[in-house]
């Protein structure tokens, strides 16, 4: 079975920038995963991406993505079109730090085979630390595209009657 990492990217001190940390926890708290897969909140790794990658077979990131469309439109990107960079998309915020880290890993032949990026447009990316209603709405679409995803990875998952506490500290710290 294949080893897969979920990794929610973002600044959750730039309201819908928050949102691969947000997804992240929400998934930790929701659900349980079947198999060799982690989910983390990566915040802003830049090129220490490539350590947490470190094994994996696959990876599915989540993070505010700047593309055609509007706030809050949820994209899916593969692998190549995240390498390919800048032409037709320009992806997040920290994109560069991701296409230069599988760049990288591909040159030294390591890394992950699959690599996918969940993401929605944002609203804002103002200082804040609450995401904006239009970029929370969202999330249910990506969490059900992540999911997707790894069932077609062969990690199973199974909805929790009682989700755990998220811990989304910053939005608690909102005023």
């Amino acid at each position: 079975m294949a080893r897969v990492v979920v990794l929610g990217i973002g600044n959750v001190l730039n309201s819908d920038d928050g949102l691969g940390p947000f997804v992240a926890r929400t998934l930790q708290a929701g659900w349980d995963l079947d198999g060799d897969a982690e989910v983390l909140d990566a915040g802003t790794p830049g090129m220490d991406i490539i350590s947490l990658l470190h094994g994996a077979d696959a990876a599915i990131f989540v993070d505010a993505v700047r593309d055609q469309g509007g706030p809050g439109d949820v994209k899916r990107y593969d692998r190549a079109e995240i390498v390919k960079g800048g032409t037709k998309t320009s992806m997040s915020p920290h994109e560069p730090g991701l296409r230069e880290a599988l760049l990288a890993m591909e040159f030294r032949g390591s890394g992950p085979s699959e690599v996918i990026l969940w993401g929605a447009i944002p609203e804002s990316l103002e200082l804040g630390t609450v995401l904006t209603a239009t970029m929370r709405r969202s999330v249910p679409a990506i969490l059900e595209g992540v999911l997707e995803d790894l069932r077609r990875l062969g990690i199973g998952s199974r909805r929790l009657d009682t989700p755990r506490d998220a811990d989304i500290w910053w939005e608690r710290q909102a005023p």
